[in-house]
């Protein structure tokens, strides 16, 4: 997968764009057609203290609600932390919203004032499927895309 082209085309595509859940209706379909082993790509949007509710996706059904107390996105957005877990059976607490899931990448979505507007999602059904690589590439485009987004 080519980092710097993806980027580079999301960003043409998200320019001057505010609004939170188109920009993620956006990246979550260039993110689910371009990475090679995420068969589920998504956002889970902050709703309520504590609690997360599925937003723009790619794949199959997600979960609906999702509290900061349980699964991987809820502890993504409870500590603030990307969770790439290489087998989600191994992940106390994971909510099998897809019984083929086996692996999973969770990052933090923030705005530029650095409120928690939600979380990115991918899930794998190969395990291990995520790198490195696919975080220091999703890190800086999701500060870029959603700084300025309400």
């Amino acid at each position: 997968m080519d980092y710097d082209e993806a980027t580079k085309e999301i960003l043409a595509i998200t320019h001057g764009e505010t609004d939170a859940v188109s920009l993620m209706a956006t990246l979550a379909c260039e993110i689910h057609h371009r990475h090679p082993k995420s068969d589920w790509t998504g956002f889970y949007r902050v709703v309520a203290p504590d609690l997360l509710k599925i937003g723009p996706y790619q794949g199959g059904h997600g979960c609906l609600v999702i509290p900061f107390s349980r699964g991987v996105c809820g502890a993504c957005a409870r500590t603030g932390e990307i969770q790439n877990v290489p087998d989600v059976d191994a992940f106390p607490g994971h909510i099998a919203c897809s019984s083929t899931t086996r692996s999973e990448l969770v990052l933090p979505v923030r705005n530029g004032a650095g409120e928690l507007l939600g979380v990115l999602d991918l899930d794998s059904n190969s395990p291990a499927a995520f790198t490195r690589a696919d975080e220091d590439w999703l890190v800086p485009l999701l500060a870029t895309v959603f700084e300025g987004a309400k």
